[in-house]
């Protein structure tokens, strides 16, 4: 009877089709990470439509900023891509001194490159152990949130801070080293290095990881700078884009560091390129305390960066600057300026503009991760349902830089 009909030109498969069914994922599911909801049209376990809200988190990042004074944005830019807050103190800080028309002193840049490379650290290290936690590798996942905790621990003696780490000011850094971080950097260094190398013999060549990973999430070169792409998942289709190249600031044009690429834009090429950026940061550092000049770390003006509390103790002109500094807020002449670095995700801008008050009159972000985000349903589509959990992961969304 199945001959007869095949030889009629009969199709089994259509035939056997059923309705499509729609359903919602997240945003209470874990691998959605608490913020996003998935809304599926799945054709038995193939995704045939998907529609992305990034909402249910809305910090209102760039509105609260219009309310505080321009040193009190920083805690609200800790918390963009919390899993790399360095990073997002750098850009707003930089983009406020080229509105001043000041430039920070080199010890300042030294170390603000150095903290900067530790904070894309610890990013890749959340990405790719939670990525991994995700598709079900557990033991793997626990040596790269090690790896974190101990490079944390090196971040904590600088700022005094575990996770919003609010190192960075207009003008300068809180404070500098702590005695003996280099040697703790050596220590710590040491150890990842050695924990970099079991996670990749873990999963690497790990036929399960490599089969849920590789050929999964592509986008093509054209494609990717069509939808905004930037960072690792740029890079992963075989564009070598960083901003800390294109465009370099602070030090970086004194570094010899490489830029990974990938060749086929899929997620085990995301994963590889993330992989190799740690190294190529754990050189950076080093690079950084090689070279570190002596010298202050803020600049020498009251205007621009709070005076200390010994001089505000002693001396009548920084007690004046103090006073204005938290009553007014630094007056930075009229003007907009955008400035970018290249954060754990990729191109991290800030705009902003001021009329010469004390509060920025508008503070507008560039987040790598929400236009990565808005190209998912290109990535998914025609994919099965358990290929969206590597492809997110792998995109990498974070929910504050993303819904802002």
């Amino acid at each position: 009877m199945k001959e007869e009909n095949r030889k009629q030109g009969y199709d089994f498969h259509e035939a056997s089709r059923t309705e499509t069914m729609t359903i919602n994922m997240g945003p209470s599911h874990p691998a959605t990470h608490g913020t996003v909801k998935f809304f599926l049209t799945l054709d038995g376990e193939t995704i045939e439509d998907i529609d992305v809200e990034i909402g249910y988190l809305h910090r209102a990042f760039e509105k609260e900023c219009e309310a505080q004074k321009w040193n009190g944005v920083f805690p609200y830019t800790d918390r963009l891509d919390y899993t790399a807050s360095v990073l997002n103190n750098v850009g707003y800080a930089m983009t406020a001194e080229k509105l001043i028309g000041i430039e920070v002193p080199e010890r300042c840049q030294y170390l603000r490159t150095m903290i900067s490379e530790m904070a894309r650290m610890s990013g890749h290290y959340t990405n790719v152990g939670a990525g991994a936690l995700e598709l079900g590798a557990l033991t793997a996942f626990i040596y790269f949130i090690e790896a974190r905790e101990l490079l944390w621990d090196l971040i904590e003696s600088v700022c005094g801070a575990r996770l919003t780490h609010n190192y960075v000011r207009i003008g300068g850094l809180t404070n500098d080293l702590p005695d003996g971080f280099r040697e703790n950097v050596k220590r710590v260094f040491a150890k990842n290095r050695k924990l970099w190398d079991d996670f990749d013999i873990m999963l690497t060549k790990n036929r399960i990881f490599l089969d849920r990973m590789r050929d999964t999430g592509g986008i093509s070169q054209k494609d990717a700078i069509a939808w905004g792409f930037t960072g690792p998942c740029l890079r992963a289709t075989g564009v070598p884009y960083d901003v800390r190249r294109a465009e370099p600031y602070l030090v970086y044009d004194r570094m010899n560091f490489d830029i990974p690429v990938g060749t086929t834009g899929d997620n085990f090429d995301r994963y590889l390129v993330r992989m190799e950026e740690i190294k190529q940061s754990m050189s950076i550092v080093e690079q950084c305390l090689e070279q570190m000049p002596d010298g202050p770390i803020n600049v020498d003006d009251a205007r621009w960066r709070m005076p200390s509390k010994d001089d505000s103790s002693t001396k009548m002109e920084p007690l004046i600057f103090h006073f204005k500094q938290v009553i007014e807020g630094p007056s930075i002449p009229v003007g907009e300026a955008y400035q970018a670095v290249e954060g754990a995700n990729g191109e991290l801008g800030y705009y902003l503009v001021s009329n010469g008050g004390g509060k920025p009159w508008k503070c507008r972000v560039r987040p790598p991760s929400f236009a990565l985000t808005s190209a998912l349903p290109l990535l998914v589509k025609g994919s099965l349902l358990a290929d969206l959990i590597p492809t997110f992961d792998m995109i990498n969304l974070i929910g504050g830089e993303c819904d802002r």
